[in-house]
C-alpha cells in the first residue's frame, strides 16, 4: 500500500469540498472495498477524507411521500434488520443478507455499496491490461476466460460486470441516490441513470463528479406484492453472483425485475415487464435481445430464465 495523507471531517460541504480540492483524494467510510484495492495499488488514493464523523448520516427516515429515507452511513446489516424495510421493501432485505459476510455488512455502507467496483480477475491482476484499471491498456478479459462475466450491455473495451446485490433490489423499487456536489449544491439521481454502461470510458463506473459525495439514498412508496431476490452462485456463500434476480409480482402477475450479474450495471428493462403475466421466456427474450455473451458465458441467458421462472413458481405458491 501506497503512502497517503488522512483527515476527518464533520459535514457533507466540508467532505466534498476537502476530496474536490486534490485530484488524488477519496472518499472513505467502511473501506471494505477500497482498502483491499489499495493493499493491491490498484487504487492508489494521496489523500483519504474519512466521513464516519458526518452527523445525520446514518439514520433511515419516513419521507412525506410515504417512502424511506437511507442516510449514506447506514450499515448494510441495519438496513437488512430495519422493521420497515424487512416489512414492506423485502427485495431488499433478501438482497443485502445474499451478499458478502456478516462482518462485513455490519461494516458496509449504504454508499459505499454501490460505489463497489467490479470483481472481474483481470481487473485485480496488475500484471495484465485493463482498461477499467489503466484506461487505454487493453482487455484480457475479451481473449481470457471470461465465465463470470457480461453478457449484455457490454463494448469492446470492457466485459465486467456490476457485483453487487443490493444495487440490484434498488434498481426494481425505482429508488433515487442524493449526492451534495463540491460546488454546494445538490441533486438527485434516477437509481437507473445512476452507474454507467463501459462505453468507451470503462474506467468511470458512474455519473458522480470528483469530490461529490452521496449523502443518503430515497425509496418511494411501497409497492406491495411479494418481493424476491434469487441469487445462483458457485457456492452457497460469500460468492458473487453467477445471476440474480431481484422482483416484486403482483397478485395477478404483473410486476418488476432486474437482473444482477450479467451486466456492467444492474440491468433492467422495464418494457419486457409487461411480458411477466406471459412466462419467464418471455421476459428474457426481450431483456437478453442484444446479449453478447461469450463461448464461457453463454450458459448465463438460460439461466437467468430459468432462475426466473422459479421466481414466477415461487410467487404462484
Amino acid at each position: 500500500m501506497r503512502a497517503f495523507t488522512y483527515e476527518r471531517v464533520a459535514t457533507p460541504a466540508e467532505a466534498a469540498s476537502a476530496v474536490a480540492g486534490k485530484p488524488g483524494a477519496k472518499f472513505l467510510a467502511g473501506g471494505t472495498n477500497l482498502l483491499d484495492l489499495m493493499k493491491l495499488e490498484i487504487e492508489r488514493p494521496t489523500h483519504l477524507v474519512d466521513v464516519q464523523d458526518i452527523e445525520g448520516l446514518s439514520t433511515i427516515e419516513a419521507t412525506e411521500e410515504g417512502g424511506l429515507r437511507i442516510g449514506a452511513l447506514v450499515s448494510n446489516t441495519a438496513l437488512a434488520a430495519d422493521e420497515r424495510v424487512r416489512r414492506d421493501y423485502g427485495v431488499l432485505t433478501r438482497a443485502i443478507v445474499a451478499g458478502a459476510s456478516g462482518q462485513l455488512r455490519n461494516k458496509a455502507t449504504t454508499a459505499g455499496n454501490l460505489l463497489q467496483r467490479t470483481r472481474c480477475p483481470y481487473f485485480y491482476d496488475p500484471n495484465l491490461p485493463c482498461n477499467k484499471r489503466n484506461p487505454g491498456s487493453g482487455c484480457a478479459a475479451l481473449e481470457g476466460y471470461s465465465r463470470q462475466l457480461a453478457v449484455v450491455g457490454t463494448s469492446d473495451k470492457c466485459i465486467a460486470t456490476y457485483p453487487g446485490d443490493m444495487a440490484i433490489a434498488l434498481r426494481v423499487l425505482d429508488a433515487t441516490v442524493e449526492t451534495v456536489q463540491p460546488d454546494g449544491q445538490t441533486r438527485t439521481i434516477p437509481f437507473g441513470e445512476f452507474h454507467r454502461l463501459p462505453g468507451d470510458e470503462p474506467e468511470k463506473d458512474n455519473v458522480l463528479v470528483h469530490g461529490e459525495l452521496i449523502t443518503a439514498v430515497t425509496l418511494p412508496r411501497p409497492l406491495g406484492g411479494q418481493h424476491f431476490y434469487h441469487k445462483v452462485r458457485d457456492r452457497a456463500s460469500y460468492a458473487f453472483a453467477l445471476v440474480s434476480v431481484a422482483a416484486v409480482v403482483q397478485p395477478d402477475g404483473t410486476g418488476r425485475v432486474a437482473f444482477g450479474g450479467v451486466a456492467h450495471k444492474p440491468w433492467r428493462v422495464e418494457a419486457a415487464e409487461a411480458a411477466m403475466p406471459q412466462g419467464a421466456a418471455a421476459v428474457t427474450a426481450r431483456v437478453f435481445a442484444d446479449a453478447r455473451p461469450t463461448e464461457h458465458n453463454a450458459f448465463k441467458v438460460p439461466l437467468a430464465t430459468r432462475t426466473l421462472a422459479g421466481v414466477l413458481a415461487d410467487a404462484k405458491g
